[in-house]
């Protein structure tokens, strides 16, 4: 369905990326780990073009392209089979949940209002939120708006969902609200690539777990391969200090 090839990317002289691969299936959850400036939002950032890779190649859904000189053409039908899920919301704050779920459906994808309508309180429906959809982001709680985001994401039926870090910017008593959310979609057979800190949910609802530090995938493997029995040194160093098996609530 997805796969990634050679994605080299640089700030200046700084190389972030240096040569990811990734295979994604259909139904697959795809958990990318690792620690801070390892190169993983910045991965997940240049699958949607949000960033231009400065090597690489992408094959999705019978469309192959370079990474660094796609077409606009090629990049706007690859963003319409997507959902990109941010660390910081960004919900347009001038408008109200349902609005902001509208948004993207009316203007990008050209959906008739009303039609966009349906499917936004649908989905607001699927993430627990249809009777706040009449309010603004500043009514609602950091978990909240998140959820939105998430409806936002996921209204259009996307061929694939990217999380970058989805609970980060939330207070540790509204993280479990969302990786809720999230493990129900997974359940119910969304592919999604998601980056994330929450080892635990990590381990819980990955089907394939990436590891990568210093720009690349250092082992990759199901859930219980990396978390139970990982092979390389330097996975068994982070999962050492950071797979403290807190609890959280679901």
């Amino acid at each position: 369905m997805l796969r990634i090839q050679n994605l080299h990317k640089a700030f200046g002289k700084n190389e972030i990326l240096k040569g990811v691969n990734l295979d994604v299936n259909k139904g697959d959850v795809v958990v990318i780990i690792g620690p801070s400036g390892s190169g993983k939002t910045t991965f997940l950032r240049c699958l949607d073009f949000m960033e231009s890779a400065d090597q690489g190649t992408m094959e999705f859904d019978g469309i192959k392209t370079p990474l660094s000189h796609a077409h606009k053409k090629t990049i706007l039908k690859i963003r319409r089979k997507t959902g990109f899920v941010f660390q910081s919301f960004n919900l347009f704050n001038n408008k109200t949940a349902l609005e902001n779920v509208m948004e993207g459906l009316v203007t990008a994808r050209k959906i008739p209002k009303e039609q966009a309508r349906q499917i936004a309180e649908n989905a607001l429906k699927d993430v627990g939120l249809f009777d706040r959809k009449d309010f603004y982001p500043s009514q609602l709680s950091g978990g909240q708006q998140q959820r939105v985001g998430i409806a936002r994401a996921v209204a259009a039926n996307p061929d694939v969902v990217f999380f970058d870090e989805p609970t980060s910017a939330l207070d540790p008593e509204l993280v479990g609200e969302v990786l809720s959310v999230i493990k129900k979609l997974a359940k119910e057979g969304m592919t999604m690539i998601i980056v994330t800190h929450e080892m635990a949910f990590a381990e819980e609802v990955a089907s394939h777990v990436v590891f990568m530090d210093g720009g690349v995938v250092v082992e990759e493997g199901s859930a219980r391969e990396i978390f139970n029995n990982p092979k390389e040194e330097r996975t068994k160093k982070f999962l050492q200090r950071t797979l403290n098996r807190i609890e959280y609530i679901i």
